[in-house]
Protein backbone atom coordinates (compact mmCIF):
# COMPACT_ATOMS: atom_id res chain seq x y z
CA UNK A 1 0.00 0.00 0.00
CA UNK A 2 1.32 3.44 -0.88
CA UNK A 3 1.22 5.64 2.18
CA UNK A 4 0.70 9.39 1.98
CA UNK A 5 3.67 11.62 2.67
CA UNK A 6 3.87 14.28 5.34
CA UNK A 7 1.05 14.77 7.80
CA UNK A 8 -1.86 13.61 5.59
CA UNK A 9 -2.69 10.70 7.90
CA UNK A 10 -6.42 10.73 7.18
CA UNK A 11 -5.81 9.67 3.57
CA UNK A 12 -4.16 6.42 4.60
CA UNK A 13 -6.12 3.21 5.16
CA UNK A 14 -5.13 -0.39 5.59
CA UNK A 15 -7.80 -1.48 3.12
CA UNK A 16 -10.32 -0.09 0.68
CA UNK A 17 -13.99 -0.95 0.62
CA UNK A 18 -15.35 -2.92 3.54
CA UNK A 19 -13.81 -2.25 6.94
CA UNK A 20 -11.43 -4.96 8.09
CA UNK A 21 -12.95 -7.57 10.35
CA UNK A 22 -10.44 -9.55 12.35
CA UNK A 23 -11.56 -13.11 12.84
CA UNK A 24 -8.70 -14.03 15.13
CA UNK A 25 -5.87 -12.49 17.10
CA UNK A 26 -3.28 -13.35 14.44
CA UNK A 27 -5.11 -11.23 11.85
CA UNK A 28 -5.23 -8.28 14.27
CA UNK A 29 -1.54 -8.70 15.09
CA UNK A 30 -0.60 -8.81 11.38
CA UNK A 31 -2.59 -5.62 10.73
CA UNK A 32 -1.00 -3.91 13.76
CA UNK A 33 2.46 -4.90 12.50
CA UNK A 34 1.54 -3.29 9.18
CA UNK A 35 0.74 -0.08 11.10
CA UNK A 36 4.02 -0.31 13.06
CA UNK A 37 5.90 -0.65 9.78
CA UNK A 38 4.00 2.26 8.23
CA UNK A 39 4.63 4.52 11.25
CA UNK A 40 8.32 3.58 11.25
CA UNK A 41 8.71 4.32 7.54
CA UNK A 42 6.66 7.55 7.43
CA UNK A 43 8.31 10.27 9.44
CA UNK A 44 6.54 13.56 10.04
CA UNK A 45 8.00 16.41 8.01
CA UNK A 46 8.62 19.66 9.87
CA UNK A 47 9.79 22.88 8.29
CA UNK A 48 12.48 24.55 10.40
CA UNK A 49 13.27 28.24 9.85
CA UNK A 50 16.63 29.57 11.03
CA UNK A 51 18.87 32.59 10.59
CA UNK A 52 22.50 32.09 9.58
CA UNK A 53 25.01 34.75 8.44
CA UNK A 54 22.29 37.27 7.64
CA UNK A 55 20.18 34.84 5.61
CA UNK A 56 16.86 33.34 6.62
CA UNK A 57 16.82 29.72 5.57
CA UNK A 58 14.24 26.97 5.76
CA UNK A 59 14.97 23.31 6.02
CA UNK A 60 12.64 20.33 6.03
CA UNK A 61 13.41 18.06 8.94
CA UNK A 62 12.07 14.56 9.37
CA UNK A 63 10.87 13.55 12.80
CA UNK A 64 9.97 10.10 14.00
CA UNK A 65 6.23 9.50 14.15
CA UNK A 66 5.04 8.42 17.60
CA UNK A 67 2.70 5.45 17.46
CA UNK A 68 -0.70 5.80 19.10
CA UNK A 69 -3.80 3.68 19.61
CA UNK A 70 -5.78 6.39 17.80
CA UNK A 71 -3.34 6.22 14.87
CA UNK A 72 -3.68 2.44 14.82
CA UNK A 73 -7.48 2.70 14.77
CA UNK A 74 -7.31 5.18 11.88
CA UNK A 75 -4.93 2.88 10.02
CA UNK A 76 -7.15 -0.16 10.59
CA UNK A 77 -10.24 1.90 9.80
CA UNK A 78 -11.96 0.86 13.01
CA UNK A 79 -13.64 2.97 15.66
CA UNK A 80 -12.46 3.45 19.23
CA UNK A 81 -15.47 1.37 20.26
CA UNK A 82 -14.39 -1.50 18.00
CA UNK A 83 -10.91 -1.36 19.55
CA UNK A 84 -12.47 -1.47 23.03
CA UNK A 85 -14.56 -4.47 21.98
CA UNK A 86 -11.43 -6.32 20.81
CA UNK A 87 -9.80 -5.49 24.15
CA UNK A 88 -12.76 -7.01 26.05
CA UNK A 89 -12.86 -10.14 23.89
CA UNK A 90 -10.95 -13.00 25.57
CA UNK A 91 -9.79 -14.26 22.15
CA UNK A 92 -8.08 -10.93 21.42
CA UNK A 93 -7.08 -9.77 24.90
CA UNK A 94 -3.47 -11.01 24.75
CA UNK A 95 -2.80 -9.47 21.35
CA UNK A 96 -4.44 -6.17 22.31
CA UNK A 97 -2.18 -6.02 25.37
CA UNK A 98 0.88 -6.85 23.26
CA UNK A 99 -0.02 -4.08 20.76
CA UNK A 100 -0.47 -1.61 23.62
CA UNK A 101 2.95 -2.60 25.04
CA UNK A 102 4.66 -2.04 21.67
CA UNK A 103 3.11 1.43 21.38
CA UNK A 104 3.88 2.26 25.03
CA UNK A 105 7.51 1.18 24.66
CA UNK A 106 8.04 3.18 21.47
CA UNK A 107 6.70 6.36 23.09
CA UNK A 108 8.44 5.79 26.44
CA UNK A 109 11.84 5.04 24.85
CA UNK A 110 11.47 7.98 22.45
CA UNK A 111 10.69 10.37 25.30
CA UNK A 112 13.51 8.97 27.43
CA UNK A 113 16.17 9.75 24.81
CA UNK A 114 14.63 13.10 23.80
CA UNK A 115 13.08 12.15 20.47
CA UNK A 116 9.58 12.98 21.72
CA UNK A 117 8.47 15.70 24.12
CA UNK A 118 8.77 14.01 27.51
CA UNK A 119 5.98 16.06 29.12
CA UNK A 120 3.45 15.20 26.43
CA UNK A 121 4.39 11.51 26.41
CA UNK A 122 4.33 11.31 30.22
CA UNK A 123 0.77 12.66 30.22
CA UNK A 124 -0.21 10.31 27.38
CA UNK A 125 1.20 7.32 29.24
CA UNK A 126 -0.25 8.39 32.60
CA UNK A 127 3.17 8.88 34.19
CA UNK A 128 2.62 12.35 35.65
CA UNK A 129 2.82 12.62 39.41
CA UNK A 130 -0.42 13.77 40.94
CA UNK A 131 -0.30 15.35 44.38
CA UNK A 132 -2.68 13.67 46.77
CA UNK A 133 -4.99 15.96 48.70
CA UNK A 134 -4.74 15.68 52.48
CA UNK A 135 -7.22 13.33 54.09
CA UNK A 136 -9.93 14.89 56.24
CA UNK A 137 -9.17 12.58 59.13
CA UNK A 138 -5.48 13.52 59.28
CA UNK A 139 -4.20 13.64 62.84
CA UNK A 140 -1.66 16.22 63.78
CA UNK A 141 0.37 15.48 66.87
CA UNK A 142 2.18 18.37 68.47
CA UNK A 143 4.76 17.66 71.10
CA UNK A 144 5.71 20.58 73.32
CA UNK A 145 9.08 20.43 74.97
CA UNK A 146 9.67 22.97 77.67
CA UNK A 147 13.12 24.03 78.58
CA UNK A 148 13.93 23.93 82.28
CA UNK A 149 14.34 27.38 83.82
CA UNK A 150 17.62 28.08 85.56
CA UNK A 151 17.28 28.34 89.27
CA UNK A 152 13.90 26.69 89.46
Amino acid sequence: MAAPKGNRFWEMRSSHGRKPIFHDADELWDAACEYFEWATNNDIEDEVVFHFQGMITTHKAKKIRPMTIQGLCLYLDISDESWANYAKNNNFFGIVERIKRVIYEQKFAGATVGIFNANIIARELGLMEKPEPPKDDTEITITVIRAAKNGS
